[in-house]
Order: C-alpha cells, then structure tokens, then sequence
C-alpha cells in the first residue's frame, strides 16, 4: 500500500463510532463475546471500518471460541501489517490496516491445523456481503 489514509485525530472521532475510534485509533479492545462479528457466519468480505480496505474473507473466518472474530489470513495480504506490540506486560503482534494504520486486533500462531489466529475487534470491520447472482 504506498498512500497511507490521513486524517488528524478529530477527523477520525467525527467519521468513527466512538467503539470504531477507542479500537482504531486508540488502540482499544472490545470486550470478549461483546462484537457484532463473533458469531456471524454470511459470507462476504471484512472491509477495515475506517477506510473500507479488504481485509479478509469469510472463507478464512473460523470459531475461536476466544470471544473475538477469527481468521486465518488476510485476504489481500499487502492490506494488513504486523507490529511488535509489548503492552500490557505481554509481547504480541499487533495487526494494522496499511491504508489508515487503524488498530484490528492481534495475530496468533494457534489457529486450526497449524495455521494463524488473525484475532480481529469487530468494532474494526465492516461485512460487506457477498452476492452470488
């Protein structure tokens, strides 16, 4: 991604819910099981809520039962990236979205069957459905 979203900090607060901003900009967690995302199962793309990147698919979206939406990647790779993130007494990876740099949550290595766990804020995502026909 080579242009990066900008927008000064209230920008942000007018276009967010105040959810979507604490978890976007400030780097916020909703609490577990709290998301609109958790439980849903119609197919369609996760879209970033701040500036409607694609970021992944329902295809990869699986129960974690951690209580936040989970996938097992991307779905256009270069639209998500990783940080160190040593908050909270805890050395993690931080997932950002390379558009507007908003914070989506964290990626684990404990997904099913080896693969990761992209751990995601459902106050981060917009589920734009699928249409088939």
């Amino acid at each position: 991604m080579s242009t990066r979203i900008q927008k000064t900090d209230a920008q942000w607060r007018e276009a967010l819910t105040p959810t979507a901003y604490d978890v976007l900009r400030r780097k916020g967690t909703e609490r577990p099981f709290s998301g609109e995302y958790v439980h849903t199962t119609h197919d369609g793309v996760y879209r970033c809520a701040a500036c409607g990147a694609e970021l992944f698919s329902s295809d990869t979206k699986f129960d974690s039962g951690t209580g936040w939406p989970s996938f097992t990647e991307p779905a256009v790779r270069d639209n998500v990236e990783l940080h160190e993130d040593r908050s909270l007494f805890m050395r993690r990876t931080e997932v950002t979205c390379a558009a507007c740099g908003g914070h989506l949550g964290h990626v684990f290595d404990d997904g099913p069957a080896g693969a990761d766990r992209y751990c995601i804020n459902s106050a981060a995502l917009d589920l734009d459905p699928r249409c088939d026909g």
